[in-house]
């Protein structure tokens, strides 16, 4: 059935239905009209059109909910009155300043961190920086934190230029020439280090001048200071014009630890080993105790010639008989040295285990001192299994002597195959064999009767430019080995 055969009402309500929903997408506030007039034309035909008027019911309900609602405020309105008082109380509320809080300190731990460096500024250098500008950065740093003076008493570069300018001066001239010009910037023991260097350029005679007028000073008071009086003690000691052999006894109570351990390094480092002796007794029976350094400092003194053995055999008895030892490292090998010399093994080997025990992690040098001790004692296994824990500390970077006792404990075990692998990783290193190295190994292929080997090492050490013993080559000679091969 189309729509043009449809009856009348059935079109009415399809027309009504449809305005209804248009109408609600038209209008821009959301209400329907109050009227609507809905056209229905006949497409065919020529058809009758009707007009209608809608009254929208919903509007017609709000419009009476509305005038209810302002009829109930004005009731409410008339019903509410303020008094005089209610009304005062509320002006002075606003009236009266409120009260704030006072502000709160900044927390450190929750403030903002600072910037993050730019890159450009943070770039690390190509390759590490040497030392010196290291230092010299450091200085620059520190610089903006300390004063002038702060600067000048403890800069050592300042302290040694006035040294070489008091070097620089005529015979006849006096040091105040140099030293009044900075004594507004010196301190207390800053010139100890500029005496100290005088004695290195072998002028003790300016470095008691120095001393000298320091004691003068009055302004700026520079002395009685240990350090300045250390220095020049030693420098004169060194170069014997220290003349109080007579007085040892009694400066002995009344010096300072710092100024005795000072006079004993000038007379060991000027060979008065006699002196130094005396000087420790003297300090012993006053009840003295000095730094065990001085003890190892006269005890490889001593050892340097055969008559000094038992001076310092005597000296690492007093040195064991102490209740507290107290040994730097570098004390503790210089020590192993010189029980080795003395064949002193077990003691060694106590000592090392002693620094193993408080906690010491040997080093190269150490380790070869130890297996070098072993190996004078026939205990070659020993020393072979200490030489790996060695390479495996060291991984495998090894020093000049550590591959020359490795190569004599390679000939005593006879393994030279072993000894001219480590001929070649030293050589990989950077490090020339010595004549006694190659000697060993050629000495101990000679013995098995191995000559190709011998002629190859001796052909490798004369591209190296060592030279080998006369009475090795003599002995080759002997087995049937020609010198125009050598």
């Amino acid at each position: 059935m189309s729509l043009v055969n449809r009856p009348l009402p059935a079109l009415y309500g399809i027309c009504t239905a449809s305005a209804k929903t248009r109408a609600w997408w038209l209008c821009r506030d959301g209400n329907l009209p109050s009227t609507s007039r809905i056209s229905c034309t006949e497409p065919s035909n020529g058809g009758s059109a009707m007009e209608l008027e809608v009254m929208d019911r919903n509007e017609q309900t709000y419009h009476e909910n509305s005038s209810a609602s302002e009829d109930e405020d004005d009731d409410e309105e008339e019903a509410v009155e303020w008094s005089k008082d209610e009304l005062d109380a509320i002006s002075a509320l606003f009236d009266r300043p409120m009260r704030q809080k006072p502000p709160k300190p900044p927390n450190p731990v929750r403030q903002r961190p600072l910037p993050l460096p730019l890159p450009h500024k943070t770039r690390l250098p190509n390759a590490p920086a040497p030392k010196q500008h290291i230092r010299l950065a450091a200085r620059a740093a520190l610089s903006s934190r300390s004063s002038f003076s702060d600067q000048v008493c403890k800069n050592p570069e300042v302290l040694i230029g006035i040294a070489r300018e008091i070097a620089a001066l005529p015979p006849e001239s006096d040091v105040s020439i140099v030293l009044d010009r900075w004594v507004r910037f010196l301190r207390k023991g800053s010139l100890s280090m500029t005496i100290r260097e005088l004695g290195h350029m072998g002028l003790p005679e300016r470095a008691l001048q120095t001393l000298c007028w320091a004691q003068r000073q009055t302004v700026v008071p520079l002395f009685p200071d240990d350090r300045i009086l250390a220095s020049t003690i030693e420098v004169l000691a060194r170069f014997d014009q220290l003349k109080m052999e007579d007085a040892l006894e009694q400066c002995v109570p009344s010096a300072s630890r710092a100024v005795l351990e000072a006079m004993v390094s000038g007379f060991i480092r000027a060979g008065k080993v006699g002196l130094a002796r005396k000087l420790l007794e003297f300090a012993t029976i006053n009840k003295r105790t000095l730094s065990p350094s001085v003890h190892v400092k006269l005890m490889l003194e001593a050892v340097r010639t055969p008559e000094g053995y038992g001076l310092a055999a005597a000296l690492l008895d007093e040195l064991g008989e102490r209740p507290e030892l107290h040994l730097r490292q570098q004390d503790c090998t210089a020590v192993m040295k010189v029980c080795v010399k003395l064949r002193r093994y077990a003691a060694v080997e106590s000592l090392f285990g002693w620094f193993r025990d408080t906690g010491g992690r040997p080093t190269v040098v150490m380790y070869t001192a130890v297996i070098h001790s072993r190996c004078r004692d026939g205990r070659h296994r020993e020393a072979l299994s200490l030489a790996w824990e060695m390479e495996r500390h060291a991984g495998g970077l090894l020093d000049l002597p550590a591959y020359r006792v490795l190569v004599k404990l390679c000939v005593a075990l006879r393994d030279h195959e072993r000894g001219v692998r480590y001929l070649a990783r030293m050589k990989d290193a950077g490090f020339v064999p010595t004549g006694d190295m190659y000697g060993g190994l050629i000495g101990g292929y000679a013995a098995e009767g191995r000559m190709g080997r011998c002629r190859r090492l001796i052909r490798e050490a004369e591209l190296a430019g060592v030279k080998l013993e006369r009475r090795l080559l003599s002995r080759l000679s002997e087995m049937g080995v020609e010198h125009s091969q050598l």
